[in-house]
This record gives C-alpha cells, sequence and structure tokens, in this order.
C-alpha cells in the first residue's frame, strides 16, 4: 500500500487487502467520520464537499479533485462521461497521481473504489493523509509517526495527567488535545480547570475551539472517543496532524522570534558596556587630569609644616585615592577586552571608543601620572630635610649673632672716648694694655663674624624663607665689625701718641690683663662650644661627637690649672694693695676681672655635664632611628621577595601549559586571594614607613628595598593577576562559544607559546607563520605562498601592528567552525514575522518580542519606504544589516 519511507509499524499485515473481512465496526465507523471531515477541509477550498465517503468518490472526479487541492498541480483532465469505464477511468487517473509520489499502492484497485468498498477506500484515503499530510513531519529525522509523536510529547511535557505514549488510549481523556492548544494559544482553554474525570467534556471543548479558533473541523466523535474500548489509531493521527499543520505556522514565528531576541539581547547587553566603559574611561581620564598637574607641582611654602602637610596629602592619594582608581583601571581593561571578545565571538565590528579614551590612551595617561608621582614622596623628604637644616642653620646663626651682638654692645662708644687724654702715666699705660687686650679679643671675634657670614650664606644657598631678616642682621654685624675696627686703629694711635709722655706701667695688671684676655676667650669659646646646636642622622655621628667631648674634658685640667695660676695673680695684686694701703685696686690694663673669670668657669664647669646629658640624649634617639630602620627592613625583606616570586609565578602560568584553562583560572584566584591576605603585611611595612618618615629618617642601610619599590611591585602583582585572569576568561569564553576541545585549547596554547620566545604574548609575522606550519597548514614558499599568508595577516593584524596576539591568533584558528548568527539569519527570522513581506509593524513587533526588546527594535527601524508600504510599516531589512555593521545602533 505504502513506500518504504511509511513502512513503520501502520500497515504492517495490509499490503494484501482481506477482500472479504471488513474492519471493526467502531473503527470503521470512526475512520468514516475522520477521514470524511479530513477530505473536506480541503474540498470546501474548492467550494465543495462530501457526505458519503464510499459513495461520493466513486466516479473519480472528487478524488482527483481532492488530489489537485491538496497538492496544488494539476491532475489529467477528467473524463466526463457516467459509464462504468468512465469512472473507473478517473479513479485510475487519481491512483496513477499517488504513485507517482512514491506511493507503492498494493491490492487497491480501481474497480474496488467505483463500486464502493468501503475497506478499500478507507485504505486509499489513508494513503493519501499518509502521504500528503504526514509523511513531511520530521522531527529529528524520525519516521512519519515517531515525528508525529515526538512532537506531540515534547508540547504536552509541562502539563501534568498528559502522557502521550501512542495514537488511541493516551488521547481518549481529551487533555492531551487541550494541552496541545493551550500551549499554542493559552489564550483559548484554562487548561488549569479541567480534570480527567470529565472526559467528554474535555473533548467536547477541545474540538469546538479548534473548529472555531483554528479552522480545525471536527473529524473525531467525542462519545465514540469515550466509549470505545481502543480509539482507530489512523483516525486520531489524521486529526492530530490537522493540529501540527495550523501550529506549524506559530512555530516557524517562535523560532524566528527567538533568534532575533537571542541577538537584540547580545546588541543591547554590548551597547551596555559600550557606555560603561565610556562612563568609566572619561571618570578616568578626569582624574588623571585633575591629579597629575598637583603630583608635577613640585614647589613649597619653604616651611616644615607647610611642607609635612603636602607629604600626609601625598600619603592620603597614595593609601586612600589611587588604589581605588587602579581597581577601575584593570576594570576598565578587562570590561574592553571582554566587550572586543563578545563582539567578535557575535560577529560584531570590534569596539572604536569615542576619541581620546582608547585603553592606550587611558594607558599612557597612567603612565603620565605614574611618571608625575615617580620621586614625588622622595623630593617632599629631601626639602623637609632641607627646611630641617635651614632651621638649624637659622638657629644657630641667631644663637651666635645674639653671642656676638652682646660682646659687641657699647664698644664703639668705648672707642670713640678720648679718656686716656686726662689719665695719669701709670693709668695710661695701663690704659694702653687693655686697648691691647682689646685688640686681642677683637681679632679672636674675626672668626664668629667669619661663622656669621659663612652661615648666612648658607641659608641663602638654601633659600631659607626668611633670608631678608637673616641678611639685614648679618649687614649690620658685619657694619659694626668695621666700625670697630677703626675706632680701633683711632684709639691705639690716640694712646701711642700719649705714651710718649707717660712711662710708669703696672706689671702686675699687666701679667693678669695678658693671660686673662685669652683665657677669657678660650672660656667663652668653651662655652659657645658646649652650648653649640648639633644635627646628626646616625649613631656614628653622635659617637664622633661624643669622641670631641671627651677630647675637650681631658684639657680641663690644664684649664684648672691657667684657671688657678690667673686667680693667683688677682689675690697677689690685693694682697700688695692692702700691704701698701692702695684702695683703688681696679686693673687698668683689663675689662676682665677675677670675678669674670670665677663666674665663666663655674658656667663651663656646669656645661659639661649638662653637654654629656645632651649628647646621651641623642645617642638614645638615634639608637631609636637605628631600631626603627631594621624594624621596617625585617618587614620589606619578608614582603620584596614573596611579591617577586609571585610576581614570576603569574607570569609563568600560561606558559608551563599544565592543566585546564579551569585549573589555571583557579591557580589564578588563588594567587589573588593570596595576594588578599599579605595585605595586612603591606599596610604593616606602610605602617612601619611612616614611623621612620616622621622619625626624620632618610637613610636605611638595612635593606635594598623602599617603600616606592615595594607599591610599585604590589601594583605589578594587583595588575599582573587581574589581567591574566581576564585573559583566560575570555579564552574560555572563546573556547565555549566556538566548541573548542580542551585538546584543541591546549595544542593551540603550546604551539604559541613555544614561538613567543621573550613571553611577550605575542608573536611577529615570522614566528607567526612557524606556528601555523607547526599546526599543519601548508604555506608554500612562492608568490602564492606569500600572497596567501598576507592574506591571513590582514585577518589576525587588521591594524598593521607587526604582531599577533594569542587573541588573534585563536580567533583566527576557530573561525571556520563558528557557529554564530549572521545579518541573512536575523532578517530571515523577521521575514517569518512578517508573513514574507518586505516590512513589518510595530504592532507584530510587540505581539511577537518581549517588551523591551519590541521598543528596541521599534526606536530604531526606519521607516519602510516600498511601494508596497502601509502607515507605520517598519524596514526590518537594513536594521538587520546595521546589527552586523558600523552603525549608531
Amino acid at each position: 500500500m505504502m513506500d518504504e519511507e511509511f513502512s513503520d509499524g501502520y500497515m504492517e499485515g495490509e499490503e494484501e487487502w482481506d477482500r472479504e473481512g471488513l474492519l471493526d465496526p467502531a473503527w470503521e465507523k470512526q475512520q468514516k467520520k475522520t477521514f470524511t471531515a479530513w477530505c473536506n477541509s480541503h474540498l470546501r477550498k474548492a467550494g465543495t464537499q462530501i457526505e458519503d465517503i464510499e459513495e461520493d468518490f466513486r466516479n473519480g472526479l472528487k478524488l482527483m479533485l481532492l488530489l489537485e487541492v491538496i497538492s496544488g498541480e494539476q491532475l489529467p483532465k477528467p473524463d466526463r462521461g457516467k459509464m462504468r469505464f468512465h469512472k473507473i477511468a478517473n479513479v485510475n487517473k487519481a491512483l496513477d497521481y499517488i504513485a507517482s509520489k512514491g506511493v507503492r499502492l498494493v491490492s487497491i484497485g480501481a474497480e474496488e473504489i467505483v463500486d464502493g468498498n468501503v475497506k478499500m477506500t478507507l485504505g486509499m484515503i489513508w494513503t493519501i493523509i499518509l502521504r500528503f499530510a504526514i509523511q513531511d513531519i520530521t522531527v529529528e529525522e524520525l519516521t512519519a509517526k515517531e515525528g508525529l509523536l515526538l512532537w506531540c510529547q515534547r508540547k504536552t511535557a509541562p502539563y501534568k495527567n498528559v502522557n502521550v505514549q501512542n495514537f488511541h488510549m493516551s488521547w481518549k481523556d481529551g487533555l492531551a488535545f487541550c494541552a496541545l492548544i493551550h500551549r499554542h494559544r493559552p489564550e483559548l482553554i484554562d487548561y488549569y480547570k479541567l480534570s480527567r474525570e470529565n472526559p467528554l467534556e474535555n473533548l467536547n471543548t477541545a474540538f469546538d475551539v479548534a473548529e472555531k479558533h483554528l479552522d480545525i473541523p471536527r473529524m473525531l466523535d467525542p462519545e465514540d472517543m469515550v466509549n470505545s474500548v481502543k480509539p482507530d489509531e489512523r483516525s486520531v493521527m489524521a486529526y492530530v496532524s490537522s493540529y501540527y499543520h495550523a501550529f506549524s505556522g506559530a512555530q516557524q514565528a517562535e523560532t524566528a522570534a527567538n533568534r532575533i531576541c537571542k541577538v537584540l539581547k547580545v546588541n543591547q547587553e554590548n551597547e551596555r558596556l559600550m557606555e560603561e566603559y565610556e562612563r568609566l574611561a572619561s571618570d578616568l581620564l578626569a582624574w588623571i587630569k585633575k591629579t597629575t598637574p598637583w603630583l608635577e607641582n613640585r614647589t613649597t611654602d619653604n616651611t616644615l609644616p607647610g611642607t609635612q602637610k603636602k607629604l600626609d596629602e601625598f600619603r592620603d592619594y597614595r593609601r586612600k585615592h589611587k588604589p581605588p582608581k587602579l581597581e577601575d583601571k584593570a576594570r576598565l581593561e578587562n570590561s574592553f577586552n571582554t566587550l572586543q571578545t563578545r563582539l567578535r565571538l557575535s560577529n560584531r565590528p570590534a569596539y572604536m571608543p569615542t576619541e581620546g579614551k582608547m585603553v592606550s590612551d587611558i594607558a599612557n595617561a597612567w603612565k603620565g601620572l605614574e611618571f608625575a608621582e615617580k620621586g614625588f614622596e622622595e623630593w617632599l623628604l629631601s626639602e623637609l630635610q632641607r627646611l630641617e637644616r635651614l632651621d638649624h642653620l637659622a638657629q644657630k646663626f641667631r644663637h651666635r649673632c645674639q653671642i656676638h651682638e652682646e660682646w659687641a654692645d657699647g664698644k664703639d662708644g668705648l672707642l670713640k672716648s678720648d679718656d686716656y687724654k686726662r689719665c695719669h702715666l701709670s693709668e695710661l699705660k695701663a690704659m694702653k694694655k687693655k686697648h691691647e687686650a682689646f685688640e686681642s679679643d677683637l681679632s679672636a671675634h674675626q672668626d664668629r663674624v667669619e661663622q656669621i657670614a659663612a652661615i648666612a650664606q648658607e641659608l641663602n644657598a638654601l633659600e631659607y624663607h626668611d633670608c631678608i631678616t637673616v641678611n639685614t642682621r648679618c649687614q649690620r654685624i658685619c657694619d659694626q665689625w668695621d666700625v670697630l675696627g677703626t675706632l680701633t686703629a683711632q684709639r691705639k694711635r690716640g694712646i701711642e701718641e700719649a705714651e710718649r709722655i707717660l712711662e710708669k706701667i703696672d706689671q702686675l695688671h699687666l701679667e693678669f690683663a695678658k693671660r686673662a684676655a685669652p683665657f677669657n676667650n678660650w672660656l667663652d669659646g668653651a662655652k659657645e662650644d658646649l652650648m653649640d646646636i648639633f644635627i646628626v642622622h646616625t649613631v656614628e655621628e653622635i659617637q664622633q661627637l661624643l669622641a670631641a667631648h671627651e677630647q675637650f674634658k681631658m684639657t680641663l685640667g690644664e684649664a684648672d690649672k691657667e684657671f688657678q695660676a690667673i686667680m693667683g695673680i688677682a689675690q697677689e695684686i690685693q694682697r700688695m694693695a692692702q700691704q701698701v694701703g692702695i684702695v683703688n685696686t681696679d686693673n687698668p690694663y683689663s675689662t676682665v676681672s677675677p670675678q669674670d673669670i670665677g663666674n665663666k668657669w663655674s658656667e663651663v664647669r656646669t656645661l659639661v655635664p649638662n653637654r654629656d646629658h645632651a649628647l646621651h640624649n641623642e645617642m638614645v634617639k638615634q639608637q631609636e632611628h637605628e631600631r626603627l630602620r631594621r624594624q621596617f627592613a625585617a618587614k620589606a625583606n619578608q614582603l620584596g621577595p614573596w611579591i617577586e616570586k609571585q610576581l614570576d609565578a603569574v607570569a609563568s602560568i600560561g606558559v608551563q601549559m599544565r592543566g585546564s584553562l579551569e585549573d589555571q583560572l583557579t591557580k589564578l584566584r588563588q594567587y589573588e586571594q593570596a595576594v588578599g591576605q599579605e595585605r595586612p603585611l603591606m599596610d604593616e611595612v606602610e605602617r612601619y614607613n611612616q614611623a621612620v618618615q616622621e622619625a626624620m629618617i632618610f637613610e636605611n642601610n638595612c635593606t635594598s628595598y623602599t617603600m616606592e619599590t615595594l607599591r610599585v611591585g604590589w601594583e605589578q602583582l594587583l595588575t599582573a593577576i587581574a589581567r591574566n585572569i581576564n585573559e583566560v576568561e575570555n579564552q574560555i569564553l572563546t573556547r565555549d562559544s566556538k566548541g573548542i576541545s580542551e585538546t584543541q585549547m591546549n595544542e593551540f596554547r603550546l604551539s604559541f607559546n613555544h614561538f613567543d620566545k621573550n613571553r611577550s604574548r605575542r608573536l611577529d609575522p615570522k614566528e607567526f607563520k612557524a606556528c601555523l606550519v607547526s599546526l599543519g597548514y601548508n604555506i608554500r614558499e612562492d608568490r602564492q605562498g606569500d600572497a596567501d599568508f598576507q592574506r591571513i595577516m590582514s585577518i589576525v593584524d587588521p591594524n598593521h601592528s607587526g604582531y599577533v596576539t594569542f587573541e588573534a591568533f585563536l580567533d583566527f584558528m576557530t573561525r571556520e567552525t563558528a557557529d554564530t548568527d549572521t545579518a541573512e539569519q536575523v532578517m530571515q527570522s523577521f521575514k517569518i514575522l512578517a508573513g514574507d513581506k518586505p516590512f513589518i509593524t510595530a504592532q507584530i513587533l510587540r505581539q511577537e518580542l518581549p517588551p523591551d526588546q519590541a521598543e528596541y527594535c521599534i526606536q530604531r527601524m526606519a521607516p519602510y519606504t516600498g511601494r508596497d508600504a502601509v502607515p507605520g510599516a517598519l524596514d526590518y531589512m537594513s536594521f538587520s544589516t546595521a546589527l552586523y555593521g558600523e552603525s549608531d545602533l
């Protein structure tokens, strides 16, 4: 009866018809009703119908008409006579047409049809139904019956109380019919109010809805279905096939809508990523633009508090402001790489950011920021060191000026006096010696004045903020010094002129004056040295000061002898004066009295232990500084090698080729977690560094690591881990999207790494060519081979950068097997939704697509301008093309 295509169990044992036998009466009744309704569903298109299936096909005319309506083809012209042989000829024309469609008819002859044989007539109609209504139903390459059954099972799978296993008992309660309708048109039936206990109601509901809303005529009788022990399989199949054909258009539209939704979702997500990239890039560039000039400004207010404030601001920048921006930069680069990978995998053009916001622009701006930042902290610390030195120098300057000004106070008035003209000879000689002693004292003060001038010059060279006051005071001292020199010379000449008259001199007073003056000067020098302000930075320097102080103390014995000798002269003068009764024992040759010498010597003796105490305290301070240096060095020497080791480990992950991409990603996540666990150590080193800085310690011989090198290494480690994680994630995305096996991915990575000798993650053309050859590419060594290779290079290096990245290499190796959507596929999907029209309407888009994606299309589709346009027509063709090209969508 049928072609081998239909040998799926339906007609087994029926190839030879039992001419005498009859169908089961219940089945025959069901088939007659079902097949009649099926035939009429097609004949009505030609404006006719049949009433009695075994009678109305006997002359062959309606049978030929049925085949023409079903096939859309023209059959031979029928014979119009009413004789038996005319009828047989027409039926044979119909049977010949059926046979021409590859259906092998067995035991069915025209005579049986003309004679009204019910069994033969129903068998012939079943053959027509199989060939023209069921044969084309194929699901997963199954046969017609199995394909139709699988379609029913899939569509009714979500519904409880429905279990389609066959085309007889599975349909008796009517729920399977209702489920098919609800699955495709849920608004027509409230399925969840139905019950298996009401099969007749369920069947009537399904058949009524199918006839009224789906244009599927009633082909089954609900009472027959319920009362039949086993409903007729062919009748149920014929009726169910009408459901399949009624919903096949909706199925096609559903598939098309799903494809469009998938494509639009890709575009919407890509646009969101582009907008996020633009926003992040703008914010980061604005911050860099605002921060860089601040780092480039290497000026201070030249004061310690102002410079310390600037250092505190820089610390806040390093700890609070820069780290989040570094994370933004890494997130920006990762987002850009992920976006480009998504675009490439979805067959979209690469994303070009707004001018000035390329990843390279951001990298260059960041490089400029770090260039401006480099050395900023060292500069600030050196400024603090310079200003501290300036502050000490200024104190030293004021101290020495004060001593000198106290000594010089009133000296010009004494030198201007002409008292030597009104004294006796002895007084004159004393006056002369006194003046000589003054000259000696004046000469001794020459060195102090020069020291004051030298300190002032150094303050000027170091740009001390109050140089005007320093210079004014220094100039005043120097001018005064010149005046004293001039006055001294004038007074000497006056005394020498008077000396010719006065001859007697008091030797004893003279000896006191001569010995007291230098000793007094030594006392002044000793006092000045003992009160001298010192600046040291190391234990060695304070040890040198302690040694010098010890050497000074060793001279105190000789000084004490000189003191006793001088005081002995004074006592001798007093004793002689008492012997002869001289009342005026003032020394005419010296301004220094024994009491002055005694007071100064006592003061020097007091200053010595004070100096001991000050030097001891400084030694303790420097030892504390050394402890801080070692404390910082211990942590720095622990953290520095760890960072270097982690950097090497991260760099070697992709090179060693051990394990899958997921293993690499897991390893990188572990490194990322390890860095987080080491963060407290980094913070601890920062705290030690701050303590070192606040102690004004500027050198550390205990470690080769500085805080800046540790910070740079730390940031490089964070960046390297983030970059490697992003690269591996993109490789996984590429592998999964392209359907690459782990073995293929390992082979690609192994080949690429083999030729990437310098581990730069890119190959030059020569290395890339060798890599292709190692993977089996046959690139000939001739002109044609060169042309082929240049074509490949234009694909993997479209920007002519001169190198091939691993991502471009991987994309090239998997391009041929990519299963990507195309503009043509999307266009075809819109065409299905539009009913083959060259335009679509907003109403259809809102009906077939989710609300947000429908509005996305409506807002971006251009109006359709063809001659057949209707109001509100939209151009889906240009929209589909724009999805895959340069556009403003």
